[in-house]
């Protein structure tokens, strides 16, 4: 293990309705593709959880040393939404002065990056990736529940302008609501020179509404972006969950995230912290195992430290997403941690 997920809070500004489907035009949109009606209501809230069950930052930053100590090397910080969370330079600067740690980043969804970034920057913060799955305004608000693609676009040039590179922004494809926009998202980054993530859609929403035949499988958009672009394959170690293609005569380069139809479970290397102290060994584990009763119970390093190695002995071997006896996590992905 060398990718340690840190989810600072289950708070979010957005309501994609890939992860949490509240709005009107989510509500329309799965009730059309469910043969005219929703198999379940769209009536879920994000959890009220008590600021006391969220872990501090010295308790965030007590893991991540001793994760670094067991072999950790990189750190990226997600949410909900982790712009969220306050004094968040102070934590970024905590992590990044910890031996061992070689990558500091983020996953934002931009909204709020261009007031905190120069801080966050400033304070050790190495790489930023942001979610934007449309150019278009009305498809953005669609699929986001809010009209905010200016802010989303000011703060990846920012990102940029920051020196926190390689800048990398996702897009989660959907059959019959963005995949008509592949071809000019990439566009797009090769003329502000970002490298684009498309990633499959997986069955994170809290809705319960996940259909397979919603996913754009990763071969597709391969061959629509070859049909566009000049493309030139990059070699990546084997736990990159991305394979990656340069843009011949761009600063960029695409990448595709297939975990749907292209499961990469074999070389994963990857543990999630959530935002009230569970490790969780898989996007789509079904149990998690509390850190944060034992820390707060006094554990010591050496008495978390081989919890975590046992842990990671009880890693899954795969996820069976599409098969029958598949069960969706009870969290969505807004209290997991991308």
């Amino acid at each position: 293990m060398r990718d340690l997920r840190v989810s600072l809070t289950e708070r979010c500004n957005f309501r994609c309705l890939y992860c949490l489907p509240e709005t009107e035009e989510a509500a329309n949109f799965y009730r059309t593709k469910i043969n005219g009606a929703s198999p379940t209501p769209f009536v879920f809230k994000l959890p009220e959880r008590p600021k006391s069950e969220i872990l501090t930052f010295e308790e965030i930053a007590r893991l991540v040393r001793i994760s670094a100590g067991l072999g950790i090397q990189k750190i990226r910080l997600t949410g909900g939404e982790p712009l969220l969370r306050k004094n968040l330079a102070d934590l970024v600067g905590r992590i990044a002065a910890i031996p061992g740690i070689e990558d500091l980043a983020m996953t934002s969804n931009g909204y709020l990056f261009s007031q905190l970034g120069p801080g966050l920057a400033a304070a050790g913060l190495k790489r930023m990736s942001f979610s934007m799955d449309s150019l278009d305004r009305a498809n953005f608000k669609k699929m986001t529940g809010r009209d905010g693609l200016e802010e989303v676009l000011a703060s990846i040039r920012l990102a940029k302008k920051l020196g926190l590179t390689p800048v990398k922004v996702n897009a989660v494809v959907i059959r019959g609501i963005n995949d008509h926009e592949l071809e000019s998202l990439a566009e797009f980054a090769a003329r502000e020179g970002f490298a684009m993530r498309f990633i499959e859609f997986m069955p994170l929403d809290s809705s319960r509404a996940w259909l397979k035949e919603m996913v754009v499988p990763g071969h597709e958009i391969l061959q629509r972006l070859k049909a566009r672009f000049d493309l030139e394959e990059v070699p990546r170690e084997k736990s990159e969950t991305a394979r990656r293609w340069r843009i011949r005569g761009a600063d960029s380069e695409l990448g595709i995230i297939a975990p749907v139809t292209e499961p990469f479970c074999g070389h994963c290397n990857r543990l999630r912290l959530t935002a009230d102290g569970k490790i969780r060994t898989c996007l789509f584990s079904i149990g998690e195992h509390d850190l944060r009763g034992m820390m707060r119970a006094g554990a010591s390093d050496r008495v978390l430290e081989d919890r975590l190695r046992e842990i990671v002995g009880l890693k899954e071997a795969r996820h069976h997403i599409g098969e029958p006896d598949f069960v969706q996590p009870e969290r969505s992905m807004s209290c997991i941690g991308g």
